[in-house]
């Protein structure tokens, strides 16, 4: 058996990506270090992980965004790298720096990289000197009020204004013929200083209906960097992503060719290494489409999935191969999509209540199965969801020879898809599937907000996989004396995993 490229690596996470990193690892012969905090102690990713080192309390600035608690564990377990999955520190240039500092390896991208793409307006600048098609707009030095005024009356409306730092379109402000445009640009500098620390902003025209297209790009230390195609992110509710696919519905050759080279030229205009993904909004227009440069993600997707299904790589495994300083892992020439994937993210929140995200028990979960289907979870039956960090329970991800049977393969997944204990978006994304605007592959970005109103199922709505799991779980509880009956049966519900 070959020797592993790590003894041992540090997972700087938690939830499904620590477990995806987990299994990983452990197919290679590398022995992993989870990290916790006190509502993690007994999560599924500390207990499939070899060791496990305690962070802090349960809020994530004292803990999974504790660069010298993440630090110190790393050293004291004997980890030689850290993979920081996505989210918490995993785009932060200084943490990536820290970890060189230390001597370990940070299974990412250059800290410079980072950098380079974490300011938009930076980023935008840079793709623009290499070729890469951006909308549209204005950025300028001179931040004020009035000058910011003067860009958005040169861009013209409708425009969007938006951070130069963060993401996750917090900040963002649409600016009709109609709206006040001071009021959107205090508004968008307000919200950008309160969860950025950053109240830069820039203008750019608004593209009316366009679709997310992003590329998932793969660079080593040797000078290869490829693309490995495209996936359509474009239902999505208020900028947060929900279905992901590939291939998009709206790719041809000719554009999948032109986008894999943006990509690639935006790569290497910063010296990338490891697994990012460089994003683009698709306008359709006139009978043509164009596309422009969004953002770069230094990273690995939540949605990367998508891209393992269709092409047949484990991402995860070409990161720890490509941060030991091994080539690709992979032969580029025989890189292909094969049939059709999609991605669907179950959240702990209800649709039904603004999309308010849920806490508590997990009484019963139990995940579909069956052929061309995979779940990425970070929990299960008996677990507590806790308050304190993002509601994402499992990604839901099918594969089928065509996107037609790639979407009934999701209908059948969804229905079997049983959660008791807390609401969930699981009947709301199998009431999207089955639209017809869905099912036709008409997407773009604001599709499911304007489809919301007709999306909702009952209140009283129990779908029949839930209702299976309930009478199961009622009958298997063993009855007491009758003058004993009173209490809940789901109280005697047992701590299992799957």
């Amino acid at each position: 058996m070959a020797k592993p490229v790590f003894a041992k690596v540090l997972i700087a996470n938690r939830g499904e990506i620590a477990v995806r990193v987990v299994r990983t690892c452990r197919e290679m012969g590398i022995r992993t270090v989870a990290v916790y905090s006190d509502a993690d102690v007994a999560a599924r990713h500390v207990l499939e992980a070899d060791e496990a080192v305690r962070l802090g309390p349960a809020p994530p600035s004292e803990s999974y965004l504790h660069v010298d608690r993440i630090i110190g564990a790393a050293r004291a377990s004997g980890a030689e790298a850290v993979h920081p999955g996505y989210g918490f520190l995993s785009e932060n240039a200084d943490f990536a720096a820290a970890c060189g500092e230390a001597g370990l390896v940070f299974i990412g991208p250059p800290p410079e990289a980072m950098r380079a793409m974490g300011s938009k307006i930076g980023a935008r600048r840079l793709m623009a000197s290499a070729g890469v098609p951006v909308i549209a707009g204005e950025s300028p030095e001179d931040q004020s009020t009035a000058s910011l005024l003067a860009a958005l009356d040169r861009v013209g409306r409708p425009a969007l204004i938006k951070p130069s730092a963060g993401g996750g379109g917090i900040g963002m402000r649409v600016v009709g013929p109609g709206d006040d445009p001071e009021a959107a640009l205090l508004a968008a500098r307000r919200d950008a200083e309160h969860a950025f620390g950053d109240g830069t902003l820039y203008v750019e025209r608004l593209v009316d209906r366009p679709r997310h297209v992003e590329i998932q790009i793969f660079a080593d230390a040797h000078g290869a960097c490829v693309s490995l195609f495209e996936r359509e992110c474009s239902i999505q509710r208020r900028h947060q992503k929900v279905i992901e696919e590939s291939p998009s519905p709206a790719m041809t050759p000719e554009l999948r060719a032109q986008m894999g080279e943006a990509a690639v030229a935006a790569a290497r205009a910063v010296g990338y290494q490891n697994a990012g993904t460089v994003e683009f909004l698709l306008e359709q227009a006139g009978g043509a489409t164009r596309f422009f440069f969004l953002e770069m993600n230094a990273r690995l997707q939540v949605e990367h999935p998508v891209t393992e299904l269709v092409t047949g790589v484990d991402l995860v495994r070409a990161q720890l191969a490509v941060a030991a300083g091994q080539p690709l892992p992979f032969r580029v020439e025989r890189l292909a999509q094969r049939g059709h994937a999609l991605e669907l993210r179950v959240y702990a929140e209800d649709p039904a209540n603004a999309f308010l995200p849920q806490a508590g028990p997990l009484l019963a979960y139990r995940e579909p199965r069956g052929p061309g289907v995979r779940v990425d979870s970070g929990v299960g039956e008996g677990d507590v969801v806790p308050v304190h960090y993002d509601p994402l329970l499992a990604k839901l991800v099918v594969h089928a020879e065509t996107r037609q049977a790639a979407v009934a393969r999701a209908d059948r997944a969804l229905g079997e898809f049983a959660v008791l204990g807390i609401a969930t978006n699981l009947a709301l994304l199998r009431a999207l599937v089955r639209h017809p605007e869905f099912a036709a592959g008409r997407l773009d970005t604001g599709l499911l907000d304007r489809l919301l109103p007709s999306l909702h199922p009952p209140s009283d709505a129990m779908p029949a996989a839930v209702a299976a799991v309930a009478a199961a779980r009622a009958a298997a509880v063993r009855p007491a004396p009758a003058a004993a009956r009173t209490y809940d049966p789901w109280t005697l519900l047992t701590r299992r995993r799957p």
